[in-house]
């Protein structure tokens, strides 16, 4: 009973303590609160769908996704970037493989110039049509673009500079330096000059109607041509010969110097410099009247064995930062000199005249230095410095010697052919590497996409709310929301219980 009546005393006293101070609301209300908080989480989650809407939640889940947040877009962007050198690249290789069907109608046309049962009319005819297949081999060059950038011009190979020389070009492979070559000796023409006739300026005389050939082209002359007629007789056939003629100031002195322009390019290379360049005058043993139009000229019979010109001489020096290997070797085409090694390695140039001049060379030699920018780059990582660069070399006219195809002739016809050949494999070689690069390119972009989707997957787990998972949590913490309520609306009505104490 004691118990009992100081467990009433001891009700009493909470009643009493209720008016002032309703702790069971308190603690209700402390759970409401706490199950609304939650249940606000839970309601935010799915409604929003990332289980991390706030530092608070996930701090260092916050900081991972953000970081992956940043490689996919990135990873995206890379992707396009990729796509957009795909794209490049297949616009270079569409023009390319026009310029190598040209190339071949060029061979075409050089293996039938070769023939001859062709007259040197016919030649000329075939040489118009190599002419403007060389200048739409040029226009290519100059005007395939993509996004008003020119591909085929040479803004996007390797760049290199070198003083005495021109059509300086080097492969990928040459590594950047200085790269230094001796000239040992240079390259000269073939000249022949004539003496002086007796009857100089004087009209073809009967006994000098006859014919004579330069390099194996006909100078025919008929009596009574004057000085000024007989020489354009003669300069017509030279230059069929590959020969340039001219007359000095009195107009009696010939001299012939191996080597044509024509259609304002260079003079033809092989013809003209080294020792494939020639002069040969050749008469009719026979025919009396066939010296006697040679010697019209001063050509005489001490003429009439063939003159050469000589190659020039280089040697490879290890003397710069750049360095050639012990399997390099340098060929030697006249005033061109191409150097290559195993691995791709190629650089290619034509002396100028500073250094093909006999009496004179350059002190020290030849630095060509190569340099690491001109290639185009790709950005197709996600971080910095992932890149993949591409080189696509000029393929004018004159970077492929083009210019120097002339199939006015036998000999230069034949030449024509191996002029061509090496422009074909040069096409095909910058066909080669951009397919090569196309591919790789490729493959990036299924990396790209491949990583992309793998760091969104697991972005996936670090953010994305699990549903099912959530719902449990919501339901839940909505169950205890409503038990807390209804709680806490009872726990108010305690202190209204105390007033039956003073009834």
């Amino acid at each position: 009973m004691r118990t009992e009546s100081t467990l009433r005393y001891g009700q009493e006293r909470l009643f009493f303590m209720l008016i002032n101070n309703n702790i069971s609301a308190v603690i209700a209300n402390k759970h409401l609160l706490r199950n609304e908080t939650s249940l606000s989480a839970s309601a935010e989650k799915l409604s929003s769908g990332y289980k991390i809407n706030h530092a608070y939640q996930n701090p260092s889940g916050m900081a991972i996704s953000n970081r992956m947040r940043a490689q996919i877009k990135a990873l995206d962007r890379a992707t396009d970037n990729t796509s957009d050198g795909i794209s490049v690249i297949r616009t270079a290789d569409g023009a390319l493989n026009e310029v190598t069907s040209m190339l071949q109608r060029m061979r075409e046309l050089a293996v039938q110039a070769a023939n001859d049962t062709n007259t040197p009319e016919d030649r000329a005819q075939i040489q118009k049509e190599v002419a403007q297949l060389r200048d739409e081999v040029d226009r290519v060059s100059s005007s395939t673009e993509f996004n008003s950038m020119q591909l085929l011009n040479g803004d996007m190979q390797t760049k290199a500079y070198a003083d005495g020389v021109t059509r300086l070009s080097v492969s990928s492979a040459v590594d950047p330096g200085i790269y230094k070559i001796q000239i040992g000796q240079a390259a000269t023409k073939a000249t022949l000059t004539g003496g002086t006739p007796t009857n100089a300026g004087a009209e073809v005389t009967a006994e000098q109607a006859g014919s004579f050939t330069i390099n194996g082209q006909k100078v025919t002359l008929t009596a009574g041509m004057t000085s000024d007629e007989a020489f354009e007789e003669l300069k017509k056939a030279a230059q069929l010969g590959d020969t340039t003629a001219t007359r000095d100031t009195t107009g009696k002195i010939i001299t012939l110097t191996s080597g044509i322009s024509t259609d304002d390019y260079d003079e033809v290379l092989g013809n003209a410099w080294g020792q494939d360049a020639k002069i040969e005058i050749a008469t009719d043993k026979n025919d009396p009247k066939s010296a006697a139009a040679a010697d019209y000229f001063g050509l005489n019979d001490n003429q009439h064995s063939p003159q050469r010109g000589t190659e020039a001489k280089v040697s490879l020096t290890n003397t710069g930062t750049g360095t050639f290997s012990s399997s390099a070797t340098a060929a030697i085409d006249g005033k061109k000199v191409t150097i290559t090694d195993n691995n791709g390695f190629e650089m290619s140039f034509m002396l100028n005249s500073k250094t093909t001049d006999s009496n004179s060379s350059i002190e020290g030699g030849l630095e060509i230095k190569v340099t690491d920018i001109g290639k185009l780059s790709f950005h197709v990582g996600a971080n910095k410095d992932q890149t993949i660069e591409v080189e696509i070399p000029s393929i004018s006219a004159k970077e492929l010697y083009l210019d120097q195809v002339n199939v006015n002739t036998f000999d230069s016809a034949s030449r024509a052919i191996s002029l061509v050949d090496n422009a074909i494999t040069k096409i095909s070689s910058i066909r080669s590497d951009l397919g090569a690069a196309q591919n790789r390119l490729e493959h990036t972009y299924d990396s790209n996409n491949a990583t992309s989707e793998n760091v969104n997957d697991a972005i996936s787990r670090i953010l994305d709310t699990d549903m099912a998972t959530e719902m449990v949590e919501y339901t839940k913490d909505n169950v205890l929301q409503q038990a807390g309520t209804s709680v806490l609306s009872q726990a108010n009505e305690l202190p209204q219980m105390a007033l039956q104490l003073l009834q």
